[in-house]
């Protein structure tokens, strides 16, 4: 059946019209003006506004010791359709056997549609010799840490130039946390020593120039194995400059920030009591010079994505103050996959600080380029028919009962947000009505194609 969203204000990214959308067999047909005669069903949205599907590119179900895909559907009320998930390499598990595990896990909750990274945690020689069959199955990007020295996350300097070197003819690109472990060490053992234990110490221990030096660091790292390499979640003004000159000199480097970093700051990291803990998250908040510089990052096209880098950690904030013994006990993380959409738009939009197209690029566009999502992410003939209708009429204060992901706390609750959600779409069917969630078994996995943040080598090779 052939379906047509008709009178909406259709959002791109590189404008905006006021028209019709036909789809059938969940793809898009056309766009365009007066299409109802090719429909069988009419959707009237006039007044609203009509963009893609969100891509989160940047989620955590389950690692961190986080819920899991069964509170996924948190996504899709937020008007995210595609999520791409980092994947927990345990202790002697090869890559393949890693990805396959999380991907039975999100089988079991088709939602919406989900897409995977690796996350490299066990190094040894037979699994940097896996990294090149990444590609064959569905994963575009491989992520190593710099940070939680101690824990199985952590990758040193020489493993990772190893991994760049066997990564450089793969297609994957390389995706980076990249803060200083020792200066975090160093500074949090002193913190300690001096009784400085409440959360808002964190972001003493883990200061600006723990993440500006070791992202300069990597981009050197990458100049020297001649990779594109991507930034997850850059939070600071000093680390987005950094970045902003390797690009000015050609290089191909890449970055993400987060909706919490655009939006919070040190001031909730010190709120009364204990309740900075929720807030707790690695980079931690930042002062609101780098907040600004973010927003300035985005519209100057620095910025490639805006992700949630949700990780609901499981018990919420019950679990963060039983675990509280100082600042460095708490549990890392803090949802934010439902509340992208409206943050973006309220604090983004509507304040001036981007434009309606900067948004679709930031929500959908974007992280589709970053990930491989070829046929995502954008309102175009032979695209997934993935279509979010948002009413920009009306406002309301959050709070932490609105939150659907599995916790019992909303990161984003006291902020006002602007407008609502009136449907979503997922490959041409209806998994979102208003505040209801009403498309469970739709979801599908996905598989990634290269990045277009690779396609630099195609175009030095001449293919």
């Amino acid at each position: 059946m052939k379906t047509c969203i008709h009178q909406g204000i259709i959002l791109l990214e590189n404008g905006e019209f006021t028209g019709d959308i036909v789809f059938e067999d969940e793809k898009i047909l056309a766009l365009g003006e007066n299409l109802v005669d090719m429909a069988d069903y009419v959707v009237d949205v006039s007044g609203c506004y009509v963009f893609a599907g969100g891509i989160d590119e940047h989620t955590h179900f389950g690692s961190f010791n986080s819920c899991s895909f069964e509170t996924s559907e948190a996504a899709a009320l937020g008007g995210t359709t595609t999520v791409v998930d980092f994947v927990d390499q345990k202790k002697g598990q090869s890559l393949k056997e890693a990805l396959m595990s999380q991907q039975e896990k999100a089988a079991r909750y088709p939602y919406i549609d989900v897409a995977f990274h690796s996350m490299l945690m066990d190094i040894r020689e037979e699994v940097i010799e896996e990294i090149q069959e990444l590609p064959g199955y569905g994963v575009s990007a491989l992520k190593v840490f710099t940070a939680y020295k101690g824990t199985p996350y952590y990758a040193d300097d020489a493993s990772i130039l190893r991994v760049m070197q066997k990564i450089r003819n793969s297609g994957l690109l390389l995706m980076v946390h990249a803060e200083n472990a020792d200066m975090i060490a160093c500074r949090t053992e002193d913190l300690l020593k001096e009784g400085c234990i409440a959360p808002k110490y964190h972001a003493d221990a883990r200061d600006v120039q723990s993440e500006a030096e070791m992202v300069e660091r990597m981009i050197a790292y990458a100049k020297w194995c001649d990779i594109p390499i991507f930034f997850v979640h850059i939070s600071t003004k000093e680390a987005l400059l950094k970045i902003m000159n390797a690009k000015r000199e050609g290089q191909p480097v890449f970055c993400e920030t987060c909706t919490h970093y655009l939006i919070l700051n040190e001031d909730d990291l010190a709120k009364e009591g204990l309740l900075g803990a929720r807030y707790i998250c690695s980079p931690p908040l930042r002062k609101e010079q780098d907040q600004d510089a973010l927003w300035h990052g985005i519209h100057e096209h620095m910025i490639e994505a805006v992700s949630s880098d949700h990780c609901a950690v499981s018990g919420g904030y019950k679990k963060k103050i039983e675990a509280y013994q100082d600042f460095s006990k708490v549990p890392n993380g803090a949802p934010g996959v439902q509340h992208r959409l409206q943050m973006l738009w309220s604090e983004g939009v509507c304040k001036q600080r981007i434009s309606k197209q900067e948004f679709v690029q930031m929500f959908s566009s974007g992280p589709a380029d970053v990930c491989g999502l070829t046929k995502k992410g954008r309102l175009q003939p032979g695209y997934d028919a993935d279509i979010v209708i948002y009413d920009p009429e009306g406002h309301q204060i959050l709070q932490d009962s609105d939150a659907h992901e599995g916790i019992d706390y909303a990161t984003f609750a006291g902020h006002e947000v602007f407008g609502k959600i009136r449907a979503v779409y997922l490959r041409g069917i209806q998994i979102v009505n208003h505040n209801e969630y009403i498309g469970k078994g739709t979801g599908r996995i996905v598989k990634l194609q290269s990045s277009l943040c690779y396609g630099y080598r195609e175009e030095d090779n001449g293919q």
